[in-house]
């Protein structure tokens, strides 16, 4: 059965309260949607849902999917996002970060199992481990080193791939993967250890933008309302995939620092410092196939996106809740 908006009555978001799925549940609310989201918020925002707890298509369940999914069904889509997403989170706690990926997407996929339900699993392009070949097909297989701390973590993700694949052979579960690339926008977190996180709080603290080495080094960023259609459209289809989500266009550093100095209007200027050594790889996807079989592309230009999300910073604020905020990290 083909799934379209009208018709998909109730969709099961995990992690809902995190900065993509609090996106996704208000997307599919304003479609008519009932929505129940299920988080911890042991790293998603309480904050996050605000605009939905009053809503009565929109149910809030607070628990952690490796214990189970005590929701009540029927349900005609999960989509399952659980999952840490920063290093500070997933290695602050990295078996509880794999029991999530292994033990909590067994939990969603039965659940979607039992209800009949299409499964959308929200992976990562961090499973391609370091980024080569460039940019990056749904066929290249990846390579990561399962001892290693963080590619511990990223073997867990693969491992969610491999057991969602499992259920849609042995189970006749439909169920789609998408690997989503470097998304940004609206609720972020600016504690996630990314570049630009550290430039949108430099502007909104109007201090100095630092920018690491000669800043060639170059970001794919989608804005996350191109990265919810996508997800959305992948459900309402019956693709298996794994398809990339992301922005297969990259832009410098140095520009980025330039557009959020402009746009911001702060007069304090940028300042090149030294380039930290790290583990972190700029990924790039190409999104051929989401444009072939789900007609999807992003459409936000990066500076749109920008200005939208330095708005919305300094509109709304910092969540007091939020581990930046609370001077925790970052």
């Amino acid at each position: 059965m083909t799934h379209d908006p009208d018709r998909t009555r109730h969709a099961v978001v995990t992690g809902g309260g995190g900065f993509i799925g609090s996106h996704l549940c208000d997307a599919l609310v304003r479609t008519g949607t009932r929505v129940t989201c299920i988080d911890s918020f042991e790293t998603g925002q309480r904050g996050n849902l605000a605009p939905l707890l009053d809503d009565p298509r929109f149910d809030l369940v607070i628990g952690d999917v490796v214990d189970g999914m005590d929701i009540e069904g029927p349900a005609d889509v999960v989509f399952h996002l659980a999952a840490p997403s920063t290093p500070g989170d997933y290695l602050l706690d990295p078996v509880r970060a794999m029991r999530t990926a292994s033990a909590g997407t067994m939990n969603a996929l039965r659940f979607a199992h039992d209800n009949r339900a299409r499964f959308i699993l929200v992976s990562t392009s961090e499973i391609y481990g370091p980024p080569s070949p460039h940019p990056q097909q749904e066929l290249d297989l990846g390579v990561v080193d399962p001892v290693h701390s963080y590619d511990a973590y990223f073997e867990a993700r693969r491992f969610g791939e491999a057991l969602t694949s499992s259920y849609r052979a042995a189970c006749n579960l439909r169920t789609g993967i998408a690997r989503v690339f470097n998304t940004y926008g609206p609720r972020m977190r600016l504690d996630d250890g990314r570049v630009l996180s550290r430039f949108i709080r430099q502007v909104l603290a109007n201090d100095r933008v630092t920018v690491p080495g000669s800043g060639a080094q170059r970001r794919s960023l989608c804005y996350v309302a191109d990265t919810v259609t996508g997800l959305t459209t992948l459900a309402y289809g019956e693709h298996p995939g794994p398809v990339n989500i992301g922005n297969p266009d990259d832009t410098s550093v140095y520009e980025l620092a330039r557009q959020l100095t402009e746009l911001s209007g702060s007069d304090t200027g940028m300042e090149f410092v030294d380039s930290p050594t790290d583990r972190m790889h700029s990924r790039r996807p190409d999104i051929g196939l989401a444009t072939e079989v789900l007609g999807w592309r992003p459409r936000t230009t990066v500076r749109e996106g920008l200005a939208s999300t330095v708005a919305w910073f300094r509109r709304d604020g910092v969540p007091a809740s939020d581990p930046y905020a609370a001077g925790r990290r970052g």
